[in-house]
């Protein structure tokens, strides 16, 4: 699980609500109307720009936020050093029993190809390829939830806008003017909180993901092409930590340093 998104979302969760306590009674934040307005006006009008699909991938992806990825790039490296040193012992073939300890489907699928005997261009094209795929879905999901966090706040506005009509209209009869004023002023406060307390929070997250699987696929493309071409199993180490952060290469060289001899 990812402690910063959850701590994230419970603490901003927790700030709202103080500010609504403290106001006095949270109930006057609660009108089923403006929800109606704010929630289902700015879901149905996203809607009409994407295909169906794209709100379901949309959906399916709000999972990801919560979790961590499946591989890390240290352990990446690792895997791929040691097929590399597997490689120059015994030959390419001989990968083709390692290949049912890899994880990633990505590079266990470059990995049949380079087993295969393709060539190490068309291997670079497919795995590219691949990545670009990837990225194009990825954009997808964030273009859905970019759409949301701008519909939100303009529906808000159209519901304080409505709210403002409803309240003029009735201004002979005073019992009419504070739920009208409440859609008013709520439906721009729920519009809000959905943009920059659940949507852009989102969006940041897929884009951070993205960016970091993407670097991950790169870094697996380097490593195989270097396995096929036959390249010495260190200088490829040393190739693939430049994809580290000073922090994680730090971590990776106290990882696999030797321990010295007494």
């Amino acid at each position: 699980m990812d402690l910063a998104t959850i701590i994230g979302l419970v603490l901003g969760v927790g700030v709202v609500a103080f500010g609504m306590f403290s106001g006095g009674d949270a109930s006057n934040y609660i009108d089923v109307s403006s929800m109606i307005v704010t929630i289902g006006g700015g879901i149905f009008a996203n809607m009409m720009g994407f295909p169906l699909s794209d709100s379901i991938k949309a959906l399916k992806a709000l999972p990801l936020i919560f979790k961590e990825p499946k591989s890390s790039a240290m352990s990446t490296i690792s895997t791929l050093v040691a097929l590399s040193q597997k490689a120059r012992r015994e030959g390419l073939l001989a990968l083709e029993s390692a290949q049912s300890e890899i994880e990633d489907d990505f590079l266990k699928k470059a990995m049949e190809l380079v087993v295969d005997g393709i060539e190490a261009e068309i291997v670079k094209t497919t795995m590219q390829l691949d990545i670009d795929s990837m990225a194009a879905r990825h954009q997808s999901a964030q273009a859905y939830f970019k759409g949301l966090a701008a519909q939100f706040p303009a529906w808000g506005l159209i519901g304080t806008l409505l709210g403002l009509i409803n309240m003029l209209r009735s201004l002979d009869d005073p019992a009419s003017i504070g739920p009208a004023m409440a859609l008013a002023l709520l439906t721009t406060f729920y519009g809000c909180i959905l943009a920059n307390l659940v949507c852009n929070p989102i969006i940041r997250k897929l884009e951070g993901n993205s960016a970091e699987e993407i670097r991950l696929r790169e870094m697996m493309m380097e490593g195989v092409l270097s396995i096929q071409s036959g390249e010495n199993p260190r200088l490829m180490e040393h190739k693939l930590k430049t994809f580290l952060s000073p922090d994680q290469r730090a971590a990776y060289e106290a990882a696999t340093r030797k321990p010295e001899q007494p």
